[in-house]
């Protein structure tokens, strides 16, 4: 779908894409909270000096500015992937209900095949629910354009938008065609205590106004450009959207296609219309059967679940089996060594579950870089949920079983997701007269999603300074005695605190500091070297799993200096002083 005043073309990922609507369509704010794949939304709309973006601690919190800026009149958009729209379902509910007055968008970033998350959830689920609009693009230039007709509807009924996307979408490349920022005049502010105030009396009357909002964005669905009707061979007709349509285009090129740009609320004439005209009906859709079960609900025959799997990504093989009955000949993949995910060369998280792990702890975990101390060689980490949940969980098993099962336990999450949720959970101990320890792995970025800032860095999304948030002093703040800050790689200290705190029947926390490994601001110490005649082969120095250290032909260690930063580790941990740092 081209702009009718092109005057440029460029390749752009999905998320690239969606930023560049976004200021095209004239947004002012924008917030999010870094979470692949939404993040580089974020990282893009930032380079438009008109817009202000922002990281906030969490995605309620950006869903909340977001809302705000909107009441005050000017368009803003919040970005999220969609464990994310869980944490900001409180104020979506109930936007829906007091509605806009600049336009309001939120970006929703599903995950089908968990590239990257701990399940594989459907935003059109939640939107349903929330009675809020779903536009979901299927390519790039469409994710520039679906945004701006986002903003559009968000104006036209009154209501937020969700512009859904998926992993495939924000992170693969199309020729987009850029337009001018449209200047779009602030909206004036007028204090409407009916729209804005949701308590029980003027929520009534404004879900009546939802009600009647969808109801009619069903009715105008019917004709909306960004739903496309294209009619070929009538004996195979298919409902599909997003980057499923891809799929569809190359294995069923000759079929007549339904292609829906708004997902929620559903066209039913249109539907109706369509499926008259051909003989067989196929619903093509990743996830949940979302548009399926509607379909099925209104009494129109389709085929979909049935034959197509509920789970991860699709492919035009796979629909060319399932609908054509076509095998597919595909050529045997190569053989390769299973490469699971591990932590970077000289990761401060590291350091923390080799002392964890030689102290049989259990850790409860949470969600970022750490949660990869579940797996061998640390084998450290028992649990994973979602976003703060590792102090929550930690809280839980020590109501239920006493403070002597927690002796074994601490809590470890890191310092963004301990901003973004693990204030609460903390705050939850300390509250109800908890005991156990807590280990904040503080390596000065929010590291899985590729390094942003959060309010302990002391930079904003834009990389100006601000006030750099003390965890510690915070800690100290809410009234735990117990508050101690060593460094990651300090292997004798962090062990002996470990042990006292365990034991203590009271609340600690223990904040290792080191940086990530990977900011741009950190500073090799060196490289660690070994002594071939000094190493006695007891493999200690390879306990950590570190990639930079293998066990050569003779048995004894050997050091990838092109891997190695020096931080150390491996040098602490031979008891034969084989190992030296050369500076």
């Amino acid at each position: 779908m081209k702009g009718e005043n092109t005057v440029e073309k460029k390749i752009m990922l999905g998320n690239e894409a969606i930023a560049r609507g976004a200021y095209e369509a004239g947004v002012k704010v924008s917030a999010a909270y870094p979470g692949t794949p939404s993040t580089e939304v974020s990282e893009n709309i930032v380079k438009y000096e008109e817009v202000y973006a922002e990281w906030a601690p969490n995605e309620k919190v950006a869903m909340e500015v977001a809302v705000g800026a909107s009441t005050a009149g000017v368009r803003s958009m919040c970005a999220m992937k969609h464990v994310g729209v869980n944490v900001a379902s409180d104020p979506l509910y109930t936007a829906s209900y007091t509605g806009v007055t600049g336009g309001l968008v939120m970006v929703a970033a599903d995950d089908p095949g968990l590239y990257s998350s701990q399940n594989e959830q459907d935003t059109r689920r939640v939107a349903r629910a929330a009675n809020v609009p779903v536009i979901e693009p299927s390519d790039s230039e469409e994710a520039r354009v679906f945004t701006k007709r986002a903003f559009e509807l968000s104006e036209k009924y009154d209501t937020p938008v969700i512009l859904r996307t998926t992993t495939r979408l924000a992170h693969s490349q199309g020729i987009v065609h850029l337009e001018p920022r449209q200047e779009i005049p602030d909206k004036p502010y007028e204090r409407d205590f009916m729209k804005h105030v949701m308590m029980p009396g003027p929520a009534k009357q404004r879900h009546v106004f939802v009600e009647k909002r969808m109801k009619q964005m069903a009715e105008d669905a019917c004709t909306l450009d960004i739903n496309q009707v294209t009619y070929k061979d009538t004996s195979i007709g298919v409902i599909s959207s997003g980057i499923p349509y891809q799929y569809v285009k190359e294995a069923l090129p000759d079929a007549s296609v339904l292609k829906l740009g708004l997902v929620n609320p559903l066209p039913k004439k249109l539907i109706e219309e369509f499926a008259s005209k051909v003989e067989k009906l196929y619903i093509v859709e990743e996830l949940e059967p979302v548009i399926e079960e509607q379909v099925k609900a209104w009494g129109i025959p389709c085929i979909g679940k049935e034959i197509l799997t509920i789970q991860g990504e699709y492919s035009a093989n796979m629909l060319r089996k399932a609908i054509l009955g076509e095998e597919v000949e595909v050529s045997e993949p190569a053989e390769v060594p299973n490469r699971p995910p591990i932590l970077c060369p000289g990761c401060p998280h590291r350091s923390v579950y080799t002392v964890l792990k030689k102290l049989k702890l259990h850790a409860s975990g949470d969600i970022g870089c750490y949660t990869l101390g579940a797996v061998a060689p640390l084998n450290v980490v028992d649990t994973a949920l979602c976003m703060g949940a590792s102090i929550s969980m930690l809280h839980g098993m020590e109501k239920a079983k006493g403070g002597d099962f927690v002796r074994d336990w601490v809590a470890v999450i890191g310092d963004s997701t301990f901003l973004h949720t693990g204030i609460n959970s903390l705050m939850n101990m300390v509250y109800n007269k908890a005991t156990g320890t807590v280990v904040i792995l503080d390596n000065s970025t929010t590291g899985m999603t590729g390094h942003q800032d959060h309010p302990a860095t002391g930079k904003t999304l834009k990389g100006e300074t601000t006030y750099i948030i003390d965890i510690y002093k915070m800690c100290k703040a809410m009234g735990i005695e117990y508050v101690y800050e060593i460094d990651a790689f300090d292997l004798e200290r962090l062990e002996q605190t470990l042990k006292e705190e365990v034991k203590r029947e009271a609340l600690s926390v223990i904040i290792t500091k080191s940086p990530c490994a990977l900011l741009k601001s950190y500073v090799p110490k060196g490289t660690c070297k070994v002594d071939a005649d000094t190493c006695k082969k007891c493999g200690k120095c390879l306990i950590p799993g570190c990639p930079a250290i293998t066990k050569g032909a003779d048995g004894k260690a050997v050091i990838d200096d092109t891997m190695c930063n020096g931080c150390g580790l491996c040098q602490n941990l031979c008891p034969f002083h084989a190992i030296s740092l050369e500076k």
